[in-house]
């Protein structure tokens, strides 16, 4: 073949630029190298060590590992910025990073370069939750750990994650209930359980091994930040034995039992007036005892500092270190451990051997994540970089799980959806119509790209954009010219809300009502408007919209939570129909004045006649609602129909604790002491309507015999997606002993014998448990 000298050159000039290229991208990659220990190619003698032999078990070489440290080495690695150990090839490592809905810089440990600038943005946590669909919440979980494992090899993140928040929703007021699955026990057990598979479980299902290290937070019954003077460093939340093993422990305990996860986080409150990082009783006894933990106990950062200054725990610092320390806790996010266990132990207040414990369960965590397993690059995840994060099909799950948590709560006359060929115009009109960072809630990190509600709904008609307010908290509404775009436009959108000026950590709400003028500005929207009027709410907790639900204006009403980087083209999705709602919502909106009644410090979750305390939740509230739990409408229908279940389940209890209903009404269970009680619940669904769609089945029972029991209990719920007049079947297993049961007032957990109500949908079924 003939070149031409010209092309001779081109030819050598393209490949010299390759080179560099090539070149520079080395460069990049050899300045980000991630960090590890037992780096044997460089230092051989690293091989006698069995702490660096990975074919040995993990306790054999963690075992190995501490008694070759002095003292001062141990401590230094009882704090989240770890201290190297040149002399034996271990560098610093920092345990604080984020993966709340996606990686996020928020931790110390995380941070995005021009090599990575971003990771893909998830709905916030309670948006996801709406979904109701265990299947999302793991997937979600298995992409943010693949990227998570990419930054990690160009030396971009770490591989502990203090993440996901379970801790339960109670109050609407919550500045941090955007973060948690919801207000209701199963629903935040069967999240985490998921979630935290998702990002720990390996390819190759090793369960001695993890792909990332998850870590459950803030235990526990931790949910009051900052309301009317009182923090959450000062609160001693006041919780009964009842409401503390019905309601706050669960999504604990199944993310032990259930997710196997790598870590708990205690928080900063008190409980009953013991700091629960200081509390035996909550860590070592029930984490580390009763749930065999396998992986490290984590405070909250500078919880041990409040211990003392806040909480004036101990006289002396010293004191507080011991007493964290032979409570439990492993690690301190803060220095208090470093600057004070050396003087604890000195002092007779903690043995040595209690800090050869917390170490090592520290060690053992990094040890299962490969930490002390050599070259990342030759391990499994090691090919991982870049490349993996921010992918298409990652951006299209972000985008997919937003759809699939958005609410449709009210539809007259279904306006909703739109056909974008009958609606020539658009009027887009609110203080988050064009939100970016407001979609992404807070713990989040860069996203890859936004797409917000005026880029969504704008693809797919001409719209017309007026913000009508300044920012959420709307002091001073734009009504004229809000007006004007919506009288001009063949139907309207209304994007309002919150944000993180309003809701956030730290920053609990006090109103829970649409903030400043938006209310105005909404009704004054509707009365010109020529066609549908559909309300979008981005917030995090509940509103009080009632004005709107009984307003004929106002034709539909959708709530986005905070819907992650994608927030408006899913929005845009739903909106005009290529989607089909099929969220619930995973808390009650109370009305607002609950929010002027109630004391937010009350931690009861059930109704007190004599103080007039109306309860919390689904499960317990009784007084009126804006629009309940597990609400949600369709553009479809959908039927569904007990196809089999049992009339009668026998229990098979131990020989102490057999008796016959009705003599013995009421019998004590546990774990162990009731078993081979199981049974299958099998329920149809068929969608009726003419679109595809979703939807959530869901089955409940309702408790009886035992003093304030909830009105109702969520058991199980399974998502299906069912095309026009698709039938399917649903299985729940459920047992006896375990679903069925209750909490008493002193914390034990009872089954009544005789007749029980299962309830799926309108449609309730009776059965009998005898023994």
């Amino acid at each position: 073949m003939f070149f031409h000298p010209l092309q001779h050159i081109l030819s050598m000039a393209i490949a010299l630029l390759l080179l560099i290229i090539f070149s520079c991208q080395t460069i990049v990659f050899a300045e980000n190298e991630p960090l590890f220990a037992c780096n044997t190619e460089k230092d051989p003698s690293l091989k006698n060590y069995s702490f660096c032999n990975p074919s040995l078990d993990v306790k054999t070489r963690v075992n190995d590992l501490v008694k070759r440290l002095t003292l001062e080495e141990k401590i230094g690695n009882l704090v989240n910025n770890a201290s190297s150990i040149d002399r034996l090839g271990i560098p610093g490592y920092k345990w604080w990073s984020e993966a709340l809905h996606g990686v996020s810089n928020v931790g110390p440990a995380t941070h995005f370069s021009s090599l990575v600038p971003g990771a893909t943005s998830f709905p916030q946590v309670i948006l996801t939750a709406a979904s109701f669909n265990k299947t999302l919440f793991k997937a979600i979980g298995k992409v943010v750990s693949t990227e998570a494992r990419a930054m990690y090899n160009v030396g971009l993140a770490g591989l502990t994650y203090w993440s996901p928040n379970v801790n339960i929703f109670r109050d609407p007021r919550w500045g941090r209930g955007q973060e948690t699955p919801g207000e209701d026990p199963v629903l935040a057990s069967k999240y985490v359980a998921n979630y935290v598979r998702g990002l720990q479980e390996r390819d190759d299902g090793d369960k001695d091994r993890l792909k990332v290290a998850a870590a459950c937070k803030h235990y526990t019954a931790y949910d009051v930040d900052n309301w009317e003077g009182i923090d959450r460093y000062h609160f001693d939340a006041k919780v009964t034995k009842q409401d503390m093993e019905d309601t706050y422990q669960p999504p604990f305990k199944s993310c032990v039992l259930d997710g196997n996860v790598a870590s708990v986080m205690c928080s900063y409150n008190e409980v009953n007036g013991k700091p629960t990082c200081g509390d035996p009783d909550l860590l070592k006894r029930v984490i580390r005892g009763e749930w065999k933990l396998n992986g490290y106990i984590s405070s909250d950062c500078d919880s041990l500092d409040t211990m003392f200054n806040s909480q004036h725990w101990a006289k002396t610092p010293e004191q507080v270190a011991a007493d964290a320390l032979n409570a439990g806790l492993d690690l301190n996010c803060g220095n208090w451990l470093r600057d004070y266990t050396m003087g604890a132990v000195q002092g007779g207040l903690v043995e040595e051997s209690v800090v050869d414990k917390a170490v090592s369960n520290n060690f053992a965590t990094l040890m299962r994540l490969g930490f002390f397993d050599g070259d990342p690059s030759k391990q499994m995840y090691g090919n991982l970089g870049p490349k993996d994060v921010c992918t298409p099909a990652h951006q299209e799950l972000a985008r997919d799980a937003a759809r699939q948590g958005i609410v449709l709560l009210k539809n007259v006359f279904r306006p909703l959806p739109l056909s974008p060929t009958a609606i020539k115009s658009l009027a887009l009109i609110g203080p988050n119509a064009n939100a970016t960072t407001t979609m992404i809630g807070n713990y989040a990190g860069v996203p890859c790209k936004y797409t917000t509600p005026l880029q969504g709904l704008s693809d797919s008609v001409v719209t017309l954009y007026h913000a009508g307010c300044s920012d959420t908290k709307c002091a001073n509404a734009q009504l004229n010219e809000a007006r004007e775009v919506a009288s001009a436009a063949d139907a309207v959108v209304l994007v309002m809300g919150t944000d993180q000026s309003i809701e956030a950590e730290s920053r609990d709400r006090t109103s829970i009502s649409l903030p400043g003028q938006q209310n105005r500005l909404i009704s004054e929207v509707a009365s010109v408007s020529k066609g549908p009027v559909i309300l979008v709410i981005m917030s995090g907790g509940g509103m009080d919209i009632q004005f709107a639900k009984e307003n004929p204006k106002i034709t539909s009403i959708l709530w986005v939570g905070f819907p992650g980087e994608a927030g408006g083209a899913a929005l845009a999705d739903v909106v005009f129909g290529r989607y089909n709602p099929g969220g619930r919502l995973p808390m009650t909106w109370y009305p607002q004045f609950f929010a002027e009644t109630v004391n937010m410090t009350n931690m009861n979750m059930r109704p007190n006649l004599t103080t007039g305390h109306p309860g919390y939740t689904y499960r317990f509230y009784k007084g009126t609602t804006v629009y309940p739990f597990e609400y949600g409408l369709s553009y479809s229908m959908f039927a569904q129909w007990v196809v089999r279940a049992p009339k009668s389940v026998k229990l098979s209890l131990d020989e102490d604790q057999v008796c016959r209903y009705p003599e013995c009404e009421v019998v004590e269970v546990s774990d162990n002491n009731c078993r081979n009680s199981g049974f299958e619940v099998v329920i149809g669904v068929k969608n009726v309507g003419n679109m595809a769609g979703s939807y959530s089945v869901l089955l409940y029972s309702y408790p009886r015999w035992i003093r304030n029991v909830p009105q109702t209990d969520l058991l199980d719920f399974e998502k299906v997606f069912l095309a026009p007049q698709q039938v399917t079947m649903v299985t729940f297993h459920v047992d006896g002993c375990r679903h069925l049961s209750v909490v008493d007032e002193d914390g034990n957990r009872k089954v009544a014998l005789g007749e029980h109500h299962l309830q799926i949908g309108d449609v309730t079924h009776y059965l009998y448990l005898e023994t």
